[in-house]
């Protein structure tokens, strides 16, 4: 693409036509040393067998096999072979046998309206040291957050009071669906009864006991 002695254009002119710097005319590609190959291969070895090692932890891996390496170095190595940890994470959807297990009402019915049926879910929020629980109240119908909590730990008070929460500033909804998560489907207390609005527990495999 480039004649050197093109008898009419200079390099310069020539990397300007093309749109390329004249210093590209220039450069090798570096290869990589065989001690960056020897690297690489034991840190492909073992990030299969531990895909949840980081530079911390394969730096220490390599330095009990004998490599002489300094994090920073592993860190760039990682990140050029494009490894990324895999972290462990909480189960939040495991049911327990013991708890009863509530009819599911939602099959075959049309949800159209407000306060018709509220949905409740729990997920996890990733922090430096650990994790965060997140549980929200939802309607169904209009999709809104009616209430949601934060806890560090999954025992089931955050979640009977975002249900509270929400029945205080909402009413109580006709049907209260839930899955099987471990904490909705505990049962340390009830909330306080409502007689005019009462509202019917449905899901899968547990609830949140709000009946």
């Amino acid at each position: 693409m480039i004649t050197p002695h093109h008898p009419d254009l200079s390099l310069t002119r020539q990397c300007a036509l093309l749109g390329i710097s004249r210093s590209s005319l220039y450069y090798r590609p570096a290869n990589d040393n065989s001690a960056d190959l020897a690297l690489m291969a034991e840190i492909d070895r073992q990030f299969t067998e531990t895909p949840f090692y980081g530079s911390r932890k394969m730096t220490a891996h390599l330095r009990r096999t004998g490599f002489v390496v300094n994090r920073k170095r592993v860190r760039r190595l990682m990140r050029v072979m494009g490894l990324q940890v895999v972290s462990r994470r909480p189960n939040t959807s495991q049911p327990n046998p013991e708890h009863r297990v509530w009819p599911y009402l939602l099959r075959g019915i049309t949800i159209d309206r407000p306060n018709q049926v509220w949905c409740a879910d729990i997920t996890y929020i990733p922090m430096p040291k650990g994790f965060l629980y997140l549980v929200a109240i939802m309607d169904w119908a209009s999709r809104k957050v009616l209430s949601w909590r934060l806890s560090n730990t999954l025992h089931a008070d955050f979640c009977v009071e975002a249900l509270e929460a929400a029945m205080a500033c909402h009413g109580r909804p006709e049907i209260f669906n839930t899955d099987s998560q471990c904490a909705e489907v505990s049962r340390p207390r009830r909330p306080e009864p409502c007689p005019d609005e009462p509202a019917t527990v449905a899901d899968p495999a547990g609830h949140l006991d709000a009946a």
